[in-house]
């Protein structure tokens, strides 16, 4: 029995071992055909892919948003650019790939190096870029020779494009190279060497809406780094299309008005702050930042004593001359030192402290009231209300009314402007305030400062009848199949501390200065069109005895305008600042007046923008 069940286990033995060789015999069998399938029929396609070819990640760049105006005319878009790319592990021979490469290129090859040897470490297999917007004929070198230069690519990348050149250059702005800090900091996660980022204006402050999210791409590449096939792709998403408030024919013509002179022009929609245009002159070339600008080229900008990349309109600040009366006449007659009946006497001048505060008209004006003061800009009339408000009620109302504070228009660098108090001099100057002081203060001399967008925005803000805007640079945000994914809202700063009766009384007086007999204004009339406004100059350096004529012209005073137009319902309001224009009746009123007739009788009532939705930022003032 025994015998007979160690022969069962033996046979069963056997029949497991003669199993599990046959499974192993067709298993090496298998893996033998295979192995021969490999070797041989793909064997050559499998050694070009191991010797030759590697897989490869690219990105690829996606299209910037464009930048359009108001009524959807482009102002900024893209072309395509030939750029040159280096990835040091395709070349071999790095030195004398780049040596050979700066004779087309036109750039020394020490320079190649240094950018090569800068990029190290910073994105690891990416190329370098060495150069952009090559033109077509250094393409074609470039292409022929790429044999005899492994690791350089040509690739066609987007190229931001400024259709009227040097045309709201201070809105839109420009792009500038993301630098080496930027990438390390970990901020641009998705850009690399050679990539622009929006350095200023719109360009800048929208950057994160008109960038869009690159793509990517699989490719096959040979030893040399040429591209061999697309494997695989994954699309880049494009940057949103920003749509600014700028009416872009409204901005050409003020910008063409106030070429050849050094200053600034604002014009906003009263309804709702809407910017319309916004000029500083003299502008500069956005399209010089496009492939980057020589360092010569930048120098020669910052040492323009014209000083072409300031903002004039938000960064200059300017004492605001006789556009400042608006803000004593609404403190006069709310703080009831004066109403409309007060009237004072002009005789060309107001002994004070010992020395004379002149009027502009030397013969003077006769007995003045508040109206008249406003038509005529009689300054000794402002100097009595100043005197009875003191220096600190002036400068309570001036702020209220949104000056010495920042707008908060959405673009870099905006100043704050100066308004003058007792404790603010005591602070500064450790010395008290004088109460002549205030008299200059009351005409918009002395030590007060403002900004050409803040007083087109007092303009507004009494035309409209006394509510403050915040200013608004972006209307809207749009995909690039027009889906709108962003809208900006009206956005309420506050109230003008004015009643009705003292903004009529105020209204009616800068009616009267355009439109009156003895108006100050009278070169911005129109036919058509009743403007209201109110001249300024305001004093470089304290008036000399021999008259300001003999003044070198860069001691002039600058020449002021601000207006809102049609008075009775505005549509638009306008502020002009010349540097050392002298008058603003003949020098800034003009170009205001143009700029008025040129957007109403483009713009037929009730096309202006929304004011459907309506966010409140302050309370009064």
């Amino acid at each position: 029995m025994d015998r007979y069940v160690n022969t069962l286990d033996s046979e069963w033995y056997k029949q497991r071992i003669v199993g599990a060789s046959i499974c192993a015999l067709v298993a090496f069998v298998a893996l033998f055909v295979r192995l021969i399938y490999l070797q041989v029929v793909l064997g050559e396609e499998y050694q070009r892919l191991s010797v030759n070819n590697s897989i490869r990640l690219q990105i690829v760049d996606p299209p910037r948003g464009l930048i359009l105006d108001r009524n959807g005319m482009k102002l900024a878009e893209n072309r395509p650019s030939f750029d040159v790319s280096f990835t040091p592990k395709d070349a071999g021979d790095t030195g004398r790939v780049l040596g050979d490469l700066s004779v087309h290129l036109e750039i020394p090859s020490d320079d190649l190096l240094g950018r090569v040897k800068n990029s190290k470490g910073l994105a690891a297999f990416k190329p370098v870029l060495l150069k952009q917007d090559i033109g077509r004929d250094v393409l074609a070198v470039v292409e022929a020779r790429k044999v005899d230069l492994p690791g350089v690519q040509v690739n066609v990348r987007l190229r931001r494009n400024y259709l009227y050149g040097t045309s709201a250059s201070h809105v839109i702005g420009y792009l500038g190279e993301i630098n080496t800090e930027e990438l390390k900091g970990g901020g641009f996660p998705s850009l690399r060497g050679g990539d622009y980022i929006g350095r200023f204006g719109v360009e800048r402050t929208y950057e994160a809406f008109l960038r869009g999210e690159p793509g990517g791409r699989q490719v096959e590449v040979n030893a040399n780094g040429q591209v061999m096939r697309v494997l695989s792709t994954v699309a880049a998403r494009p940057g949103q299309n920003v749509f600014l408030t700028i009416d872009r024919e409204l901005q050409q013509k003020t910008e063409e008005l106030l070429e050849g002179v050094v200053g600034a022009a604002v014009a906003v929609d009263p309804q709702n702050g809407h910017v319309l245009s916004l000029a500083s002159s003299p502008s500069f070339n956005q399209n010089s930042f496009v492939s980057g600008i020589a360092a010569d080229s930048w120098e020669s900008l910052l040492a323009n004593p014209f000083r072409p990349m300031e903002n004039k309109a938000i960064q200059g600040e300017y004492p605001p001359g006789s556009t400042f009366k608006i803000i004593t006449a609404i403190a006069g007659l709310e703080e009831k030192v004066i109403d409309e009946t007060t009237t004072f006497d002009c005789a060309g001048s107001l002994p004070f402290g010992g020395r004379d505060f002149r009027c502009w008209k030397k013969e003077g004006h006769g007995r003045v009231d508040i109206r008249r003061a406003l038509t005529e800009s009689c300054d000794v009339f402002f100097y009595r209300v100043g005197q009875r408000l003191g220096v600190d009620r002036l400068a309570w109302y001036a702020k209220a009314c949104g000056l010495g504070a920042r707008t908060g228009i959405a673009l870099d660098q905006e100043a704050r402007g100066l308004i003058p108090s007792s404790v603010w001099k005591k602070k500064r100057f450790g010395v008290p305030w004088q109460e002549g002081e205030t008299l200059s203060v009351a005409i918009g001399q002395g030590y007060d400062l403002t900004t050409p967008l803040q007083m087109a925005l007092v303009a507004a803000s009494v035309g409209n009848g006394g509510t403050r805007y915040r200013p608004l640079i972006l209307d809207r945000v749009e995909t690039m199949e027009g889906e709108v994914v962003y809208q900006n809202l009206t956005q309420v700063a506050g109230k003008i501390p004015a009643s009705p009766r003292t903004l009529s009384i105020v209204q009616q007086g800068l009616w009267s200065a355009v439109n009156g007999e003895r108006g100050t204004a009278s070169r911005a009339r129109l036919k058509d069109i009743e403007v209201a406004g109110k001249t300024g100059t305001s004093q470089v350096i304290g008036r000399k005895e021999s008259g300001e004529d003999y003044l070198p012209p860069h001691l002039r005073p600058h020449a002021w305008f601000v207006c809102y137009a049609p008075a009775g319902s505005p549509r638009v309001a306008v502020a002009v600042l010349i540097e050392n224009g002298e008058h603003g009746s003949s020098a800034a009123g003009p170009i205001a007046r143009e700029m008025v007739k040129t957007y109403l009788r483009k713009t037929p009532a009730g096309e202006r923008g929304s004011k459907d939705a309506v966010q409140v930022l302050a309370g009064n003032g």
